[in-house]
């Protein structure tokens, strides 16, 4: 039994993580065969309509199943995640390796930007980006990109500085590797555990995040199924009928909760440390 599988059975944190994880991602996949209503389907005599048999979630005030804008929110919620963070990450990572190894003026050079981006608050950087480039998924996903490579940039230098000095790669340049070589070959795959930790726990932050702009009005705009527009909509009926704020915040959370814990159940089993 090698040794990854042995801790993904004991780690029984992960192994729900990954299941739950899974589940939104099959939701999120064939959400427009799961879901029973179009999200955009309105019924204004059975506004506000508290769960029955046929709507298992109500609906909300313009008569629309939330069950079904929960379910197609999940797409919303993964596919701003996972681009926002692809991109952050390729960004991210081809800065600090250019710092990292580089060296010197360039590195020094890197870092100040990076300085200056860390100098205001993640969200707040957003929200003023969102506000000069205007609401939409695009601008949304772009926003959390310019926002979110920073961490990247900062984890792939700090990497690339300890693993340089390491006899394996002094020993390719030696031997004649070229610097192309020595970052692709040799110090990017030793870098590529913490990376991948990061990745997943900025996913969270970045869901987290577009729920936020969406719920401010920047993000998503309505009648889109996103959470936070959801979550928006149903706050003034949150005395009267608490079911529309409960069940996309439930999701919310629930998301959250298993990339998170998947992200734990990587940091177990790629550190050899907490081995």
């Amino acid at each position: 039994m090698t040794p990854i599988i042995s801790l993904v059975k004991k780690n029984r944190s992960f192994t729900f993580g990954v299941i739950l994880l899974g589940m939104f991602l099959f939701i999120a996949i064939f959400a427009p065969w799961i879901a029973p209503y179009s999200p955009l389907e309105q019924n204004l005599l059975f506004g506000l309509a508290v769960p029955d048999a046929d709507h298992w979630m109500g609906r909300d005030l313009l008569g629309r199943d939330v069950f079904s804008r929960v379910l197609h929110g999940t797409q919303v919620s993964l596919t701003v995640g996972v681009l926002a963070i692809s991109v952050s990450a390729a960004i991210g990572i081809s800065v600090g390796a250019i710092a990292g190894s580089s060296g010197g003026r360039t590195d020094e050079f890197i870092m100040r930007i990076i300085d200056i981006v860390l100098a205001f608050p993640g969200i707040l950087l957003a929200i003023a980006i969102m506000a000069v480039l205007g609401p939409g998924l695009g601008n949304v996903i772009l926003a959390l990109c310019l926002t979110g490579w920073v961490g990247f940039a900062r984890l792939t230098r700090a990497q690339f500085l300890s693993l340089r000095e390491r006899d394996f790669v002094l020993a390719a340049i030696a031997s004649g590797a070229t610097q192309t070589r020595v970052i692709f070959h040799h110090l990017l795959p030793n870098a590529s555990a913490p990376l991948l930790i990061e990745a997943t726990f900025g996913m969270a932050s970045v869901i987290v995040a577009e729920a936020g702009l969406s719920f401010l009005g920047l993000g998503v705009q309505p009648p889109a199924p996103s959470w936070g527009v959801m979550l928006n909509e149903g706050r003034a009926f949150l005395l009267m009928s608490p079911y529309l704020t409960a069940f996309p915040g439930l999701c919310l959370m629930l998301l959250v909760l298993a990339i998170n814990l998947v992200g734990d159940g990587l940091r177990d089993m790629l550190d050899p440390k907490l081995r």
